[in-house]
């Protein structure tokens, strides 16, 4: 899994590495729920694409449909987070804009509290991973910055 995209989500810039992080929690949770989401699929070619390119890639253009499919499989709330990500992910390239056209933040004050929002929640969900995945001390540094860095 792509743990090291989420402790890096600290070090580089809050509109792209926070927004990797993020993505990278969904592969984690594609890969861990895959059955459960390939009994949800209609077809067969729709169980070949998830293993083949949404768990590997998560393709920012279906983090969407994917993160309603992770809600199907038992994860609350998913869907809102995404979103918020994804508004997140439009405003590294656009900034603040006045007009709310090109990205819902009118101010970087909008942004920064939503970018502490997603990593609150990206905290919880990776704490909440704690029996399911292989916990490494890395992973356990990483989460003690995150904490850290929220508490600031």
């Amino acid at each position: 899994m792509r743990w090291s995209i989420w402790r890096g989500a600290l070090r580089e810039t809050p509109r792209a590495r926070r927004f990797k992080a993020w993505r990278a929690l969904l592969a984690a949770l594609l890969r861990l729920e895959l059955d459960k989401l390939k009994a949800l699929a209609k077809t067969e070619e729709e169980r070949r694409w998830l293993e083949s390119k949404a768990v590997p890639r998560v393709p920012t253009t279906k983090m969407k449909e994917l993160s309603r499919l992770l809600k199907a499989a038992g994860h609350e709330g998913i869907t809102f987070v995404t979103d918020k990500a994804l508004d997140l992910h439009d405003y590294q390239y656009h900034g603040p804009d006045p007009d709310a056209v090109l990205s819902k933040y009118t101010t970087r004050g909008s942004a920064a509290a939503d970018v502490v929002e997603l990593l609150q929640e990206l905290a919880r969900r990776v704490e909440a991973l704690r029996g399911r995945v292989k916990w490494s001390e890395e992973l356990e540094k990483a989460l003690e910055e995150v904490r850290r860095a929220l508490a600031r």
